[in-house]
């Protein structure tokens, strides 16, 4: 779900996604939402600061946040950040 929300929204270059639920089994406050890592290199955040990057991302997943994810880290760079 997470994969298709970017692929649709951001049209990433490349998308690492990494389960880390099982790293917080047992976290109550999650309420069996998960815990995801999300490595995304984009054009679209060509002169964006990472603050605004981030809630690209976020947005594109607004309607799962919360439900199916409980923590997620965000690393959004541009092809050239990621090819240096």
């Amino acid at each position: 779900m997470i994969r298709s929300r970017l692929n649709q929204t951001l049209s990433p270059l490349s998308l690492n996604i990494i389960d880390e639920s099982h790293l917080h089994a047992g976290h109550a406050s999650a309420g069996g939402a998960g815990h995801f890592v999300v490595e995304i290199v984009a054009d679209a955040f060509q002169d964006k600061p990472t603050l605004q990057r981030h809630r690209m991302v976020y947005d594109a997943l607004q309607d799962i946040m919360h439900n199916e994810i409980h923590a997620l880290s965000i690393k959004a760079t541009t092809p050239a950040e990621a090819g240096s």
